[in-house]
């Protein structure tokens, strides 16, 4: 939590990513590459976690080629049903076979698709929980990562400034660890009013630009006018 609020309209922020995330497998498998290290970036739809999936891709062929034999038969008991060599419900049976063969194909593909998983934005790694040639199981982190790009301020106001403070509010945030001063803007305020404290959350968005701020950083905001 911020320190005390500074009656000069001069308070303490925090600087978060708006998205930070683990990212862990749908499925298990072997993990075949994890490029990246803690700190280093990465860019929207780069694979983050490539999986061995050799056995599922084995399983996708067996599919694609038991619904290939499900279609020709289907096309063959048509030619004879239109002989009266055989009854419609052969060709109902084949045509059943067919779907059947068709869901597990689109079943394997999707589940092949998820061997490589990609990166939804660009940001960074915060924490790595794994290893190539580690074992992934479903559901379990392998990497925390941030998006690194979209920045917030976060920040505990007095209630009494929601008469003045609304969203597209200029702030001025000078951050402690760089030592630099950059201009930001309120983008939203908070849901409710602390009833003991009187107090109300606001956030900021900081310019995509100021690519070295990092989010846990902090600083002083201040409000030109106020």
């Amino acid at each position: 939590m911020p320190p005390p609020i500074d009656t000069n309209s001069r308070i303490r922020v925090q600087l978060v990513s708006r998205d930070e995330l683990d990212v862990s497998s749908e499925i298990s498998a072997k993990i075949a590459t994890l490029p990246f290290r803690e700190g280093e970036a990465f860019h929207r739809g780069q694979p983050l976690v490539s999986l061995d999936c050799a056995l599922y891709t084995a399983q996708l062929h067996k599919a694609q080629a038991e619904a290939g034999a499900a279609l020709d038969l289907v096309k063959t008991n048509q030619r004879l049903a239109e002989l009266h060599s055989i009854g419609e419900l052969d060709v109902q049976q084949a045509q059943a076979k067919l779907k059947a063969g068709n869901a597990e194909v689109a079943y394997m593909e999707a589940t092949v698709r998820k061997c490589v998983i990609s990166a939804p934005f660009d940001g960074r790694v915060s924490k790595r929980s794994a290893s190539p040639q580690q074992y992934a199981e479903a559901g379990k982190p392998l990497l925390t990562i941030i998006d690194t790009g979209h920045l917030e301020l976060r920040m505990i106001v007095p209630s009494r400034w929601l008469a003045w403070i609304r969203p597209g509010q200029p702030i001025q945030v000078q951050v402690d660890e760089v030592g630099k001063t950059y201009m930001a803007h309120v983008v939203r305020l908070g849901a409710r009013v602390d009833p003991v404290s009187q107090t109300v959350d606001v956030i900021g968005a900081l310019p995509p630009e100021a690519s070295e701020l990092l989010p846990g950083m902090s600083g002083w905001a201040t409000f030109p006018g106020h």
